[in-house]
């Protein structure tokens, strides 16, 4: 027994030597230099246990370094394809591929005002959510029923999203999003268009509103459920919103890269920084073909309401999905890196609307911070009964959203009370609503 323990103790060394050495080498060439330096550590160790012992029983040190090795080897070998492998085309809507003055070739979606009924004159265009991610089916049913609603919807997935082109690591930046919108929207040629953006996209709305080259181009602005808009904002921390589904709901399933080691060592050590995006071990393109919907965990339960987790709705399909984990980390480590913008944000003058879920799991600070600063945001709608996927196929919620974004584009009274006010926010945040 303390022959066996000892052995096992061995092989858990090496293991652990190993992963400090990924870490050290960021991962360099499949993770093969760190495997082989582990392994040469090992064997020397063997060789210097075993120097004095008989011919048969100077291998059996070697024993936990084969073990080890065995284990170790299964980081080193790509389960997935290395080259990217796009989503196939959906059927209910055509794929469009555009390539922007600003280098980005993106997918780009078109859903044409409804041929019956009053027609909206001003384009809307959605940026989704991610940072780097696909537009989920969810998301493409409430484009359709904007588009019934006599809206001309236009969406795109943001460069190295969904079946959008990669872009090199170096390039994901929170400038860069920004930089595509005032691309894309030339790229349109229709004139000023209204925007909304959800979630990350709230994040590059609202840079784009303090950005007078971009914010030029925009007719009206609608920010959902923002992230944090800059460095001293991300750095807040406070309380959320109404209790989610998170720790509630059953958990996710599905195939999960994370239980290949491989994934599981890339994925995590990055999560800890301590490996970073553009690393050694597992290429962008490979990264995001290992990636799947159940990897996201309670990640998406923590966007519906605590009530809504037994029946929290499928958001994709697997053949769908789409997430770029290293570069979703890049571009929101270049948030946390980047300055204040709340004095350019100061200036801006499009007629903006803010939308905040009752149950949202977004720091209350990074919406508040926004509508403190913008003084061109003319109604705040607080949306009751749903958590930070505000439009999510449950009940009459996609109605409700709709309602409240078709009012404000058509500069018509607000379905809810324009709540908060930029004077309600000390109360706001003090009743941790």
């Amino acid at each position: 027994m303390g022959r066996l323990l000892l052995a096992l103790t061995a092989v858990a060394v090496l293991v652990v030597v190993f992963l400090a050495l990924i870490a050290l080498t960021d991962g360099a060439g499949s993770g093969i230099a760190a495997w082989l330096s582990t392994l040469g550590v090992g064997a020397a160790l063997a060789m210097w246990r075993g120097r004095r012992r008989g011919r048969p029983k100077r291998l059996v040190p070697f024993l936990p370094v084969v073990v080890a090795a065995a284990l170790t080897a299964s980081v080193c070998v790509p389960t997935v394809p290395t080259t990217r492998q796009h989503p196939p085309a959906l059927p209910f809507v055509t794929t469009q591929h555009w390539s922007l003055s600003t280098g980005s070739r993106v997918a780009v979606y078109h859903y044409p005002p409804a041929s019956q009924g009053p027609r909206h004159p001003v384009p809307l265009v959605y940026l989704n959510g991610g940072p780097v991610r696909g537009i989920s089916v969810l998301d493409h049913r409430f484009l359709q029923l904007l588009a019934g609603r006599g809206y001309d919807v236009y969406a795109y997935e943001q460069a190295g999203g969904g079946r959008s082109d990669l872009l090199p690591m170096d390039q994901y930046t929170i400038s860069r999003p920004v930089g595509d919108l005032a691309a894309f929207i030339d790229r349109m040629d229709k004139g000023k268009v209204d925007v909304l953006g959800f979630s990350s996209g709230g994040t590059v709305l609202t840079r784009a509103l303090a950005d007078p080259s971009v914010a030029a181009r925009l007719h009206r602005a609608i920010i959902a459920e923002p992230g944090p808009m800059d460095g001293p904002t991300a750095h807040i921390t406070g309380h959320k919103g109404r209790k989610s589904a998170r720790d509630l709901a059953p958990p996710p399933t599905g195939p999960r890269s994370t239980h290949a080691p491989r994934y599981a060592v890339a994925f995590g050590l990055m999560r800890l920084g301590l490996l970073s995006p553009d690393t050694g071990l597992i290429g962008q393109a490979e990264g995001d073909n290992a990636f799947t919907a159940a990897d996201l965990g309670s990640d998406t339960a923590s966007a519906y309401c605590a009530r809504d987790a037994h029946r929290i709705p499928v958001e994709d399909t697997a053949q769908n999905f789409s997430f770029s984990p290293a570069a979703s980390l890049r571009v929101q480590q270049t948030v946390k890196d980047s300055p204040s913008i709340a004095a350019h944000l100061r200036q801006s003058r499009t007629p903006t609307m803010l939308m905040i879920a009752e149950c949202s799991s977004q720091v209350r600070q990074w919406a508040t911070a926004i509508l403190a600063n913008a003084p061109a945001i003319q109604r705040t709608q607080y949306m009751p009964g749903v958590g930070h996927r505000m439009w999510n196929g449950l009940d009459d919620n996609d109605d409700r959203a709709a309602a409240a974004i078709s009012a404000f584009l058509q500069d018509k009274p607000a379905p809810l009370p324009h709540y908060p006010t930029r004077e309600e926010i000390p109360t706001f945040l003090r009743d941790q609503e």
